[in-house]
């Protein structure tokens, strides 16, 4: 029992990190910071400070997670959250989140001049995280996180403070280390066309297509500011555990190689605009590439490092070591890798979702690795399978108006070859992969988990109101909009799998429902269902 609820925790953090980094990304997306800066009070110090308080977040975000991982991982994974994911904080939190899209609409895309605007986007920014992490980590459980990780909160909050804090005192080296980055791209790119466009003077390089000026916040600084505070307070915190002086050579390591990734993000930036897609280099890649490139090189850095010997005095992993067992890890992780998956998509696309093939990618892959384990699952499906597929597509129609459309303009612009391909893997996604993965994630370990913590011991008959409601009630949220469809559906599909005991029969109804919309979408031109 006391393995599952460690489990438990470990896949709520994931949720939890899931959730806020999509909707971190789908508000950066979508709203730009320049258009309140010529305002004034309340939102003029928003346009000034906003960007340096998400980087001081992320920051501290990214030390305290890492640390309390490599610190205390032992401890923090025998907490048990014995209390059951609350669904009243999760509706709360939908709503509080559109109630932060709306305020943010208001200040950045219509400009209005209000401190009491300003005033309830910073309450429904707070009210954001709050409800999410109410609705999943018991207070029992994050008052002794508190605990066992002690001021490890205060030193993190002190390293991102210290690492923002740094970067105006270094304001002398940003134009030198902004021409050396400058001339980095230059090299990268001078590989790949021919007709570059070079303009030291302007710092302007690109093509004829799509050209960018990097001024001196983009030299880089910022992100090596950070990892060299992030790296001190590693190194003091594990200086038991490395050889020293060793170990000093990680940090000029790790700053050198977040420097060549500031590099290539650059050039990455030029390549996809000159490819066509300018909203995805421009809105989505170019304001999350950073901060993920930190969080990478930061966690790798310090992890790799505990595993090399030259640099750590821990004993090396032996390849016989057994690996522990995660029985919900099959049931949950291709939904998850989907939600990842479309939130990398996310970060390289504008307006249209060009990268859809990550998501079948990153669940088949999933599935592939948990091959093994899905051999005592029931995938056989009947006729009762279909005839609910059927009956959810009526549902899902019913009370649905809207008319043809033309096929998307970023469809109709490319060729016919590559608009075909993205149809084809978009029907492989809807009809194969997402109703394997939705179904193992809500069905085979949700309604099943909702009855018991030890969920695999829970036959597939197995039948409680709650479970079936809560289930349900969280698979139509996810589908927005359609929130109310979504949870007669989710309805459906758990009676489904219950009549026979197979999960079979709820991924052949979900399969079906989505084949048929699928087909709607083609042959009617019904894309926004898409």
């Amino acid at each position: 029992m006391a393995a599952c609820y460690t489990r438990g925790l470990q896949w709520r953090l994931l949720i939890l990190a899931c959730l806020l980094g999509a909707e971190i990304l789908l508000t950066s997306l979508w709203f730009d910071g320049a258009t309140i800066s010529a305002q004034g009070g309340l939102p003029r110090l928003l346009a000034q400070w906003g960007a340096w308080v998400l980087r001081w977040a992320v920051g501290f975000a990214g030390v305290f997670c890492t640390f309390a991982y490599l610190r205390h991982q032992p401890d923090l994974l025998r907490l048990k959250p014995d209390a059951p994911i609350r669904i009243l904080p999760f509706v709360l939190h939908f709503g509080v989140f559109a109630l932060f899209l709306m305020l943010s609409r208001q200040l950045y895309s219509e400009g209005v001049d209000s401190n009491l605007a300003v005033v309830g986007w910073a309450l429904a920014a707070a009210g954001v995280f709050v409800t999410l992490t109410w609705a999943l980590i018991p207070w029992s459980v994050l008052v002794a996180a508190r605990r066992i990780t002690g001021a490890l909160w205060l030193y993190s909050a002190a390293a991102a403070g210290a690492a923002c804090a740094s970067i105006p005192l270094v304001r002398s080296l940003w134009e030198p280390a902004a021409r050396t980055t400058f001339w980095l791209v230059k090299t990268i790119l001078s590989a790949v066309f021919s007709d570059l466009i070079v303009k030291p003077a302007t710092m302007r390089l690109g093509t004829p297509r799509f050209s960018v000026i990097i001024a001196p916040e983009c030299s880089g600084l910022e992100g090596l500011g950070l990892l060299l505070i992030f790296g001190v307070l590693w190194l003091i915190l594990f200086r038991d555990e490395l050889r020293f002086p060793r170990a000093l050579l990680l940090l000029p390591a790790g700053m050198i190689t977040l420097y060549l990734a500031n590099a290539f993000r650059i050039a990455a930036l030029v390549l996809i605009g000159d490819a066509g897609a300018r909203d995805i280099a421009i809105r989505g890649f170019h304001s999350q590439a950073g901060w993920i490139a930190f969080n990478l090189v930061a966690f790798g850095l310090s992890i790799g490092a505990r595993r090399l010997a030259w640099f750590s005095k821990l004993p090396p992993v032996g390849a016989a070591v057994e690996r522990d067992e995660h029985p919900a890890a099959p049931y949950l992780m291709p939904f998850l890798a989907i939600l990842a998956a479309g939130m990398l998509a996310g970060a390289m696309s504008g307006g249209f979702e060009w990268f859809y093939a990550l998501r079948v990618l990153a669940c088949t892959a999933v599935l592939w690795f948990f091959r093994r384990e899905y051999r005592y699952i029931d995938w056989r499906g009947g006729w009762l399978g279909v005839a609910v597929g059927v009956a959810v597509f009526a549902l899902w129609m019913w009370g649905t108006p809207g008319t043809a459309k033309s096929l998307p303009a970023a469809l109709a612009a490319t060729t016919s070859a590559w608009s075909l391909t993205w149809i084809v893997l978009r029907v492989i996604g809807g009809v194969v992969t997402v109703p394997i993965a939705e179904e193992l994630a809500f069905r085979g370990f949700g309604v099943r988990r909702l009855i018991a913590a030890d969920f695999e011991s829970v036959p597939w008959r197995a039948f409680s109101w709650g479970s079936l409601l809560i289930s349900s009630l969280l698979f139509g949220v996810m589908h927005g909009e359609r929130w109310l469809a979504g949870i007669v559906a989710g309805m459906l599909y758990a009676l489904a799998m219950r009549w026979r005991g197979r999960l079979g029969d709820a991924v052949v109804a979900h399969a079906v429902t989505n084949g048929l919309l699928a087909v709607w979408v083609l042959a009617f031109g019904r894309w926004e269902l898409w």
